[in-house]
């Protein structure tokens, strides 16, 4: 009888450590790295630090041109989609330009004949020659694109950008944009091509996001109106990029470039709730976000009702804002004041073809070493969306688009080698999916 007893017992025991030791393996499975058939891509909820934060990134991947639609506030957050060159991540928003043309399609050369830009201080400018440069074999520029000095009214090169962001996994693109008739001092007016950018965008499962820049008299009020320009002429297209809040609204997202040339007494009274012209809990409300440059500047940001800030520039150390060792710190800020903090990573820094006498301010590619080391510094402080600086600012060698070897009688330009053109995409990829795959972590 007592041997059948201890028999009882070693086999109660061994069941109950069975079972003990399945409920801890299902415990420990880490969610699938693949996507649900159901519902494709990452499906994040929108918690941050414990706390629902104010502003989650979501966005419909599914609307069609003209139909967005309201994700509710019970509705996980869709960071990803399937394109035509695989997965995109819609936390990820790369820099785009459309300030470009040749005499092909635009009667002559834009950009690519950029100035040499002189010196403030008279006496350093002279030591440095001036003029401009004469393309197609001297560009403005120290690398050569793939696609040679081409023209951003391309239907073609359009194409060509949209599936090369796509094949980086970046699934925003921010637009570098003025408004109608306004250039910067080196373009022509290309808001017009905004329409044929958001089609390229939608054939390829990508969104479009705005970056608005400083032109001669913007101010809190103007900026408002540009707002409204661009909700209302492009606010129904599909690929009009918004994200939810985490009371459900889809809000679109603008990014501020050099927001600190206007007064945060000016921009409070367009982005806080009591402004003389406010935009809060309008058809125009948005999320705005600010660029950091100096560390005074999160101060100012928060007290002109911003939602968060970018750092842009792609040359650790240039600033406060872009140098990674006080990402840390401003991420602390963000998160203690429930602001966004949207750090912004490129692959090196070099923009002597027209400010000859910044050779400070280079940072060499390393073969890809310094990219990796700055996506690696954003993973570390776990933002919620990430900015690539850039996809094609050709003029500060901040690019990712393919570039190829170019020799000239006068010039030899810089080039990916050993590695090849895709190079920079195929490293972008491969942290997008990195980083989606930790951020599933943080916010289990």
């Amino acid at each position: 009888m007592a041997r059948l007893r201890r028999k009882a017992c070693i086999a109660l025991f061994l069941f109950t450590l069975f079972i003990f030791g399945t409920m801890m393996g299902l415990r420990t499975l880490k969610p699938s790295d693949g996507f649900s058939d159901l519902a494709p891509g990452l499906e994040l909820l929108p918690m941050i630090g414990g706390k629902m934060d104010r502003r989650s990134v979501a966005r419909d991947a599914t609307a069609s041109p003209g139909q967005a639609r309201l994700v509710g506030s019970n509705t996980k957050t869709v960071l990803s989609n399937s394109g035509p060159e695989g997965t995109i991540f819609y936390d990820v928003h790369i820099f785009y330009y459309i300030w470009y043309g040749n005499p092909h399609m635009d009667g002559k050369y834009i950009h690519w004949d950029h100035i040499l830009v002189p010196h403030w201080d008279p006496k350093i400018a002279s030591s440095y020659p001036r003029g401009r440069h004469m393309p197609p074999e001297d560009i403005g520029s120290s690398f050569y694109p793939e696609l040679n000095p081409y023209s951003s009214r391309d239907p073609d090169v359009l194409e060509s950008h949209m599936e090369q962001i796509g094949a980086s996994a970046a699934g925003v693109l921010v637009v570098s944009w003025y408004p109608p008739g306004l250039a910067d001092d080196n373009g022509e007016p290309a808001e017009d091509l905004v329409p044929a950018v958001l089609d390229a965008a939608y054939r390829h499962n990508l969104k479009v996001a705005f970056h608005i820049q400083p032109y001669r008299g913007r101010n809190d009020q103007s900026v408002h109106e540009n707002i409204k320009y661009i909700i209302d002429r492009y606010g129904d297209h599909g690929a009009f990029y918004k994200f939810t809040t985490s009371t459900g609204k889809s809000l679109p997202l603008f990014y501020i470039y050099d927001s600190y040339l206007t007064p945060p007494e000016s921009w409070a009274e367009f982005l806080t709730s009591t402004g003389s012209h406010s935009v809060r809990g309008s058809v125009y409300d948005s999320i705005f976000i600010a660029l950091i440059v100096e560390e005074r500047h999160k101060h100012d940001i928060l007290a002109g009702g911003f939602d968060g800030m970018y750092t842009y520039f792609a040359s650790n150390g240039f600033s406060f804002g872009s140098s990674h060792q006080n990402w840390k710190a401003i991420k602390a800020f963000c998160d203690g004041n429930n602001l966004l903090f949207i750090p912004s990573v490129g692959p090196g820094y070099i923009d002597t073809s027209i400010r000859p006498w910044n050779n400070h301010n280079t940072r060499n590619r390393v073969n890809g070493r310094y990219y990796e080391t700055a996506l690696q510094a954003a993973l570390n402080v776990r933002p919620e969306m990430v900015t690539i600086t850039s996809f094609n600012e050709w003029h500060e060698g901040t690019q990712i688009e393919r570039a190829m070897p170019k020799k000239t009688v006068t010039r030899v330009y810089l080039d990916y080698q050993p590695h090849g053109p895709d190079h920079y995409l195929e490293l972008t990829r491969r942290w997008a999916e990195q980083f989606n795959k930790e951020k599933e972590q943080w916010l289990m």
